[in-house]
């Protein structure tokens, strides 16, 4: 039974950052790994080519200690679109937790609260002992705090009094917002919402969760831990710490640089983060920092990274030990917040 739930919550966004976590909580430290569908699913997953079940194997063979949650599951949050109920069914029982959220394709609150339901009961079949978070990021839906309670006294009618309390999380809105072409969090925070939907949280018994908490600084992270919030998000600003590893290795050799980029460019991953005035032959590392990380598994990829460790002569241990080093001095905004 997990009784220790952790303040910060990683996006697995390459091998690279699953590693590191798992590394780091082998220490004393608490990191959870929140996988969307579009990086590791029943079927597939852009992610080390992992499937739900072969990355739980991999995390809970080496770290028995660290949670694994999905996050964004649901109709229309995979590669494809579909109603998510087969990716659910291997959530519950490759994962310790899942966030239910149907509203990408509900938008209507009432038939949102239905569909949240009509999830967690279908997880609850595959696994009872499965555990979950509920409501959605800004981004897809924004919420009111009276939305928050009403979804709460929803959920707390209609499910049994152990299928409530299996809820661990709400999903709490202070106000963020990704631009992750500049590496910017464009949120505009309101410390009065977050402590309003912090209050009726807390009412129902449960803990609250801040999504997209990439680029924030320290500082802005414990202003909303001391405000009340329990835990937050972070994702695609690991992505690009993996990003700037490998094109500062691949610069050392322009041949090596320019197949890097053409891959990225190919991926089309940046497209949806830039807008119609980019121009991608005059801003070649910004298109490879916005889109690196979506094809460190892409074959061409592992090709690139063969021939810099043949040219340079280094071997993968040397390297690997350089790239912790990388993301261990990335990540020290973070070093406050690592136990729990």
């Amino acid at each position: 039974m997990i009784t220790n739930y952790p303040k910060l919550y990683f996006g697995p966004m390459s091998s690279e950052i699953v590693d590191y976590v798992i590394n780091v909580n082998a220490h004393n430290t608490n990191i959870g790994l929140i996988p969307s569908r579009r990086q590791i699913d029943f079927s597939s997953g852009y992610v080390n080519n992992w499937t739900t079940k072969s990355f739980s194997n991999y995390v809970k063979n080496l770290s028995e200690n660290t949670l694994l949650q999905r996050d964004h599951s649901g109709p229309m949050q995979g590669e494809e679109v579909d109603d998510g109920l087969k990716s659910l069914s291997e959530d519950s029982l490759h994962l310790d937790l899942i966030h239910i959220d149907p509203w990408k394709k509900y938008k209507n609150f009432d038939d949102g609260c239905q569909k949240t339901l009509e999830l967690i009961k279908h997880c609850i079949e595959s696994n009872a002992d499965v555990l979950f978070e509920v409501g959605t990021e800004e981004a897809i839906r924004k919420f009111e705090a009276v939305e928050i309670e009403k979804l709460l006294m929803f959920l707390n009618d209609n499910l049994s009094n152990d299928e409530f309390n299996k809820i661990i999380y709400v999903v709490l809105q202070s106000g963020v917002g990704l631009d992750l072409g500049n590496s910017k969090n464009t949120g505009s925070f309101d410390s009065s919402r977050l402590q309003e939907m912090n209050r009726i949280i807390k009412k129902f018994g449960k803990l609250s969760k801040e999504h997209n908490g990439d680029f924030l600084t320290t500082d802005e992270i414990s202003t909303r831990f001391d405000l009340g919030l329990d835990s937050i998000n972070v994702a695609p600003e690991l992505g690009q710490f993996v990003t700037e590893f490998y094109l500062k290795c691949f610069k050392e050799n322009e041949d090596l640089c320019s197949k890097f980029y053409n891959i990225c460019l190919e991926s089309k991953k940046w497209v949806k983060w830039v807008d119609k005035t980019f121009d991608p032959n005059k801003e070649k590392d910004k298109l490879i920092m916005i889109s690196g990380h979506y094809i460190l598994s892409h074959p061409h990829f592992l090709e690139l990274k063969s021939n810099y460790l043949s040219h340079h002569q280094k071997d993968t241990s040397e390297f690997n030990i350089l790239l912790e080093d990388h993301l261990s001095n990335s990540m020290l905004k973070f070093q406050k917040f690592l136990n729990g």
